[in-house]
């Protein structure tokens, strides 16, 4: 069974970012090296979408640089999950966004308490 592959597009709403991110990361970790179509489309495997996942969290929720999360990487061997992603179920009102607003992490934590209420929301709906 072949492995299944994502063009950029489709990787990046994946996880949730622009396809010039995608792009730029290719150029900073060497880890990311997708295959190309004949006409240069770019397709990225399962382990190119988990060492994308590896990246986003060392950046976005750990708030590493750029080298820091290149280095760690490369300690890692290039291995997208060595050190495994926190898991945290809500059990309060604490989810909400008031305590994304008094957290001094930009918008990257309201925009995810933004989203997961809406995902309450819509699975409200379906139940």
């Amino acid at each position: 069974m072949e492995e299944k592959t994502y063009r950029i597009g489709e990787a990046a709403e994946l996880l949730n970012l622009k396809t010039y991110v995608l792009r730029f990361w290719e150029t900073e970790f060497p880890q990311l090296d997708p295959l190309r179509t004949e006409k240069g489309q770019r397709l990225y495997s399962e382990r190119d979408i988990a060492v994308l996942r590896r990246i986003r969290h060392l950046l976005h929720e750990r708030g590493l640089t750029i080298e820091g999360a290149r280095r760690i990487l490369a300690e890692e061997g290039g291995h997208a999950a060595a050190e495994p992603l926190p898991v945290v179920a809500p059990d309060s009102a604490d989810t909400t966004p008031a305590v994304a607003a008094s957290c001094d992490c930009g918008g990257v934590v309201r925009d995810i308490v933004a989203e997961l209420e809406q995902l309450r929301r819509l699975l409200a709906g379906t139940s």
